[in-house]
């Protein structure tokens, strides 16, 4: 009795630092990604049709961002490791504030290109930096949700991306990258006080060991989660300028798939993680990716507006939705080995970001020489789901033959 009378306080102090430390973690998340990287599609018409800059140079600068990305989540870590991960996050979000007020003035193709770059950076280093940090807060039994909450950040900053975007551009360009700005700064500071002073031990690495080879099926995943990355690029970049631009419905119909998309993005973590409960990570995933390639396909085939809906929900919830699917399925693949679940997480989380920032590149370099072929896009980008399908088959048809028969 004495015991859980002294630890109901304690429970208590722990929970509320949890909770805390979880809403950081939400707006980091809602502000480095949802923000600082997803409202500029939204914004990519209107910067065209401003004549900020031409339409295959805005496309390029989406792009910067998603070469910020990359080198943010290499550098997240070491810059935590020479100081407090609280002091690092809390200028890693400052940073995609500041971003976003830069972009306010487009003083040159230069300037904004370093601006977006330096947006992106501050996206991945939160990526990798906040979720760890916050997560060994949470007691085990509770950290599935508390992560999907975390990435719920994601969808919600697409969700007011495309509902304050279009409000604010009545009110001009300008204006609304300021607006964003001040609401990144908001909720950087709604965040300050919830990241530990410390990182709590769980959370210290490792000692090192010897490298081995990671097992085939890994390779694998790693692989699918690099196409992943590459085929959301046509939904992530070019989606609103589709429906603006391309079909000719203007900025605000734009603006209403993408809040549509951010609604996907919102639910993706958990509708994720309750049929992974059900059927396995494994299988989850195997669906995913064919839900993700008939869904990426939909805006080239010419369905209508229907479809069109369902591909920007099914697309974003999968954008959200696939990362905690291939962090349980790492964590599967190395159920007997947990000191490599760490390392493994952060090699597929840089070959996501790579594969994202060459096909982000590739694709904006193909929509410039191409007449603004936007089909085509979309068909690369369901090509790479397909293929990022047939190696988990490949794979998981290789592990089956490697078992050892049954009496």
């Amino acid at each position: 009795m004495d015991k859980v009378t002294i630890a109901r306080p304690m429970g208590a102090e722990s929970g509320h630092r949890a909770a805390w430390g979880v809403l950081a973690g939400f707006c980091a998340s809602l502000v480095g990604i949802g923000l600082a990287r997803f409202a500029y599609t939204p914004l990519l018409p209107a910067i065209i049709d401003a004549r900020w800059f031409a339409a295959p140079l805005a496309a390029y600068l989406g792009a910067a961002n998603l070469a910020g990305y990359l080198a943010g989540a290499l550098a997240g870590r070491p810059l935590a490791a020479r100081s407090s991960p609280a002091a690092v996050l809390r200028g890693i979000m400052l940073l995609a504030a500041a971003a976003c007020l830069a972009c306010a003035a487009p003083v040159s193709f230069a300037w904004f290109f370093a601006w977006r770059f330096l947006s992106g950076f501050a996206g991945g280093a939160l990526m990798v930096l906040a979720a760890p940090t916050v997560l060994p807060l949470v007691p085990p039994s509770r950290r599935g949700l508390a992560g999907g909450i975390i990435f719920m950040g994601v969808g919600a900053g697409i969700v007011l991306s495309g509902t304050l975007v279009p409000l604010w551009l009545r009110q001009g360009l300008r204006e609304t990258w300021l607006g964003l700005g001040l609401l990144s700064l908001l909720l950087s500071a709604l965040a300050w006080k919830g990241w530990p002073a410390r990182t709590p031990p769980t959370a210290v690495p490792a000692p090192h060991r010897p490298p081995s080879p990671a097992p085939r099926p890994l390779r694998a995943l790693y692989a699918e989660y690099a196409l992943n990355a590459a085929g959301w690029v046509p939904h992530m970049i070019f989606l609103v300028d589709f429906v603006a631009r391309g079909l000719g419905l203007g900025l605000q119909a734009g603006a209403h798939y993408w809040v549509l998309f951010g609604i996907g993005a919102t639910a993706g973590p958990v509708l994720a993680g309750m049929l992974a409960d059900r059927i396995g990570f494994g299988r989850a995933l195997r669906a995913s990716f064919a839900l993700e390639a008939a869904a990426v396909l939909i805006p080239a085939l010419g369905l209508g507006a229907a479809w069109l809906m369902v591909s920007s929900v099914v697309v974003g919830a999968f954008v959200t939705g696939t990362v905690p699917l291939v962090l349980g399925r790492v964590h599967e693949l190395l159920a007997h080995h947990p000191a490599r679940q760490g390392p493994a997480w952060q090699t597929a989380t840089v070959g996501f970001a790579l594969f994202q920032a060459v096909a982000a590149y590739g694709l904006s370099f193909l929509f410039a020489h191409d007449g603004g072929n936007y089909a085509r896009l979309f068909v690369i980008g369901a090509c790479a789901m397909g293929l990022a399908l047939l190696i988990d088959l490949l794979a998981a048809r290789g592990q089956t033959a490697a078992l050892p028969a049954r009496p």
